[in-house]
Order: C-alpha cells, then sequence, then structure tokens
C-alpha cells in the first residue's frame, strides 16, 4: 500500500480531520450565500464573507476528471478531481478498485486512508 504522508493540520481546517478520524466527511457552507466551498477556509470564497459553518456531507460523488500515475512513483495510484452531491470538487485519490476501470462519470463514495503520522484523509472508492 502506498505512504499517504500526513497532511499539515491547523487551527482552520482542524475540525475537517478530527471528523475524517471520526469516519465523517465534513464541507463548509456559507451562511450569506448558501454555497459550499471546499478546501475548508473560514471565508467564503465566492462572497468573501466570514460567516462559513461545518456541514455533514453524504460523501458521494462523481469523478469530473482522473489520471492513473505509473511513471516515477513506486506504486501506480489515480488522482482525480470528485464533484462531490453537495456541488464542490475535492482532489483526491481513487482507490480500491482496478484503476484501469476508473472513468469520468464514476459514481464513487469516500472512504478514509491512514496517513504516515497523522489523521486519515478522504479518498474515493466505486460506489
Amino acid at each position: 500500500m502506498r505512504k499517504i504522508p500526513a497532511p499539515s493540520v491547523n487551527a482552520e481546517n482542524k475540525p475537517f480531520f478530527d471528523a475524517a478520524s471520526q469516519g465523517k466527511l465534513l464541507i463548509k457552507k456559507c451562511r450569506s450565500c448558501g454555497e459550499f466551498h471546499h478546501y475548508p477556509r473560514a471565508i467564503c470564497p465566492h462572497c468573501f464573507s466570514g460567516e462559513t459553518e461545518w456541514r455533514d456531507a453524504k460523501g458521494t460523488g462523481t469523478v469530473y476528471t482522473c489520471s492513473v500515475l505509473r511513471r516515477g512513483v513506486p506504486e501506480p495510484y489515480c488522482i482525480a478531481y470528485v464533484t462531490l452531491d453537495e456541488g464542490v470538487s475535492m482532489l483526491t485519490n481513487i482507490v480500491d478498485c482496478d484503476l484501469d476501470a476508473v472513468k469520468i462519470g464514476m459514481r464513487v463514495k469516500v472512504v478514509f486512508q491512514p496517513t504516515d503520522g497523522g489523521p486519515p484523509v478522504p479518498m474515493f472508492a466505486p460506489a
């Protein structure tokens, strides 16, 4: 299994990684404009309001784009953008499947993978 480096946890994203440690996916929603956003940050990137809150995500989505890396890595892996059902996109990995079977439009669900000395991180597997 590929070694995943530990994410950099800070005060702004700590609730995200605390939830990941419990097997839950959180995303931010702006109370001013109503838009969801990811990567977790205190200021809404849509309207610049500081009125954001954590929300549980369904943990399901669709592969928007993907690429399988095979050269220069100890073990092949699939990097992808997944569009969550809530509308935000996450840069992630697709795991637990034949990498050649990953396709744009494929339905996926969140799984949490351990990291090297840090909290688990969300990745996605076929739904």
